[in-house]
């Protein structure tokens, strides 16, 4: 969904909605220094620079662009990092992927998969996050690319 500004605005409730923050994600790249877990509102936070493919896609003649979205996850019981140090906080991280996996306990692990190896996994008491664009975008030169 697009706010009056063209912004995306989206909630997720379930594994289905991840898997469409994921796409939207897709070759987003965010510094350390913008991944935050506010332990005491048990929220996750990540302020990414998201590429925006639903713009790419429409055509040749549009202009590449990049806008600051925020990825918020609420009801987070932990956060752990692999081949990420939070404390480089200028360390650029490429976004791939989220998975998401039920736990016995009923809760779920989220898995934010980065290129390189790195993986922040999240502990949630259940499925509420929200992507939201919140700033004017730009043109970037940089189409990202995949082999297939």
């Amino acid at each position: 969904m697009l706010d009056n500004q063209g912004n995306l605005k989206l909630l997720a409730k379930d594994e289905k909605d991840l898997n469409i923050f994921s796409a939207y994600l897709q070759d987003a790249v965010i510094v350390a220094q913008d991944i935050k877990f506010l332990i005491k509102n048990k929220t996750f936070v990540c302020i990414f620079n998201r590429f925006m493919w639903e713009d790419a896609e429409h055509g040749v003649f549009r202009d590449n662009r990049r806008v600051r979205s925020a990825l918020v996850f609420n009801g987070v019981l932990n956060a752990k990092y692999k081949n990420i140090n939070p404390k480089k906080k200028t360390t650029i991280l490429e976004f791939l992927a989220i998975e998401a996996i039920k736990l016995k306990n009923e809760n779920y692990n989220l898995k934010l998969i980065f290129s390189g190896g790195g993986v922040i996994s999240i502990e949630t008491e259940f499925i509420n996050s929200t992507l939201e664009d919140f700033s004017n975008s730009w043109k970037t030169k940089y189409k990202p690319k995949h082999k297939i």
